[in-house]
């Protein structure tokens, strides 16, 4: 490997580029926020998530999955019961995340808020 292979292939690996590419998606960090305060089943998120299609949030929920920041417990009922916790290691994200809503609230306005 060249010294120009070794320079790039460090520069590929970034943990804040990583997470950010996981948590920042649109929506990805409102709906990790909802589920941090308790485990939440799809049409709660999606009625607490106000503007959210029902398609952009399954895929939300899909990908965050997929890196096993929550986990989806289906129950064997009539109709079926799914519900979406927090796993060990989106746990370890949840002092994160409910420090930066807690920001938010402490420093930014209502119109600010609001604001897109």
């Amino acid at each position: 490997m060249s010294k120009n292979d070794e320079l790039a292939s460090e520069k590929c690996f970034c943990p804040m580029e990583s997470i950010l590419g996981i948590i920042g998606r649109k929506w990805a960090l409102l709906i990790l926020c909802e589920i941090a305060t308790s485990t939440k089943r799809f049409g709660q998120l999606q009625k607490s998530l106000q503007g959210i299609s029902p398609k952009t949030l399954s895929s939300r929920l899909q990908e965050l999955e997929q890196v096993r920041i929550i986990s989806k417990t289906v129950y064997p009922e009539v109709p079926p019961r799914v519900e979406y916790s927090l796993t060990p290691q989106g746990e370890s994200l949840k002092t994160i995340i409910l420090s930066l809503d807690e920001w938010g609230r402490e420093h930014l306005s209502d119109t600010e808020i609001s604001r897109e």
